[in-house]
């Protein structure tokens, strides 16, 4: 069997660790070629944005372990457009993203950098995996470079659940990424379930503030989200601290489009 070609991209930057920690758990556990390619700063809550009008630079970079990646001035789908087009030249086996320092749950995942990048991958073909892990503090999940967060774990939850999938070929199923997220004190015998979206991760809150010229400005902001379904992403990590995993498509079309079309077509046209 050949090698298999692994993309590996975040959201938190270059210098993160979680990057590190996965980039090695992959390469110990899997015959791969493993690229890093990834946004040169911070990128959190960027979604799938991409960059159309401002040029982008790649820069070679020396990671922490002495081995090299590739440092996008830009956002992390545009570090996927880049790393397939640019850097590889040919669409990757996998697309594998993180591990992000905090969960990525419900409806709001629209809104991560790093399932924007799982999402671009997909969309160009490569099979893609999400990992984030959950962490209980505001205050580290934005940082830049190192965090003081322990991704071993976090790494290899990750690692096996791409063996598994590779071994059952998940992705023949019409499943076009994996959002796993994993929570904080989890270890390898942390129970794991497959689960759907939650309506929400947090709630909503603007902290409306004034600057020195007595202009209003604004922070948005929210507190995590606890009460959710059974089954639910936000349920199996924050309530019941397992190991979620939501199978996710791109195709967002109404999924019972016939009923739609007999109760609207001839009220909306």
């Amino acid at each position: 069997m050949d090698k298999i070609d692994i993309l590996l991209v975040n959201d938190d930057g270059i210098q993160s660790n979680g990057l590190l920690e996965l980039k090695n758990s992959l390469e110990n556990n899997f015959d791969a070629n493993v690229t890093v390619v990834a946004p040169s700063n911070q990128q959190s809550g960027i979604g799938r944005a991409i960059s159309l009008f401002e040029p982008l630079r790649i820069t070679k970079v020396k990671l922490p372990d002495c081995t090299e990646g590739f440092a996008v001035s830009g956002t992390p789908t545009d570090c996927v457009v880049l790393g397939i087009f640019k850097i590889l030249d040919k669409i990757p086996d996998y697309v594998v993203s993180g591990i992000n320092i905090g969960e990525n749950l419900g409806t709001e995942i629209t809104t991560s950098g790093t399932l924007g990048a799982a999402f671009e991958g997909a969309h160009h073909g490569a099979k893609s995996i999400a990992c984030s892990l959950q962490v209980k503090t505001d205050d580290i999940k934005f940082n830049e470079g190192h965090a003081p967060v322990e991704f071993k774990n976090s790494a290899k939850i990750l690692s096996n659940v791409l063996k598994k999938s590779i071994e059952c070929d998940v992705f023949d199923s019409g499943c076009d990424v994996l959002n796993v997220n994993v929570p904080h004190e989890a270890d390898a015998k942390t129970p794991w379930e497959i689960t759907t979206l939650a309506k929400k991760m947090y709630t909503t809150h603007i902290d409306q503030r004034k600057d020195p010229r007595g202009r209003d400005y604004y922070w948005i902001d929210g507190s995590p989200v606890y009460d959710e379904e059974e089954g639910t992403d936000v349920h199996a990590v924050r309530n019941k601290n397992n190991v979620s995993i939501t199978p996710l498509t791109l195709d967002t079309t109404l999924k019972n489009l016939e009923l739609f079309k007999k109760e609207y077509s001839d009220k909306l046209i």
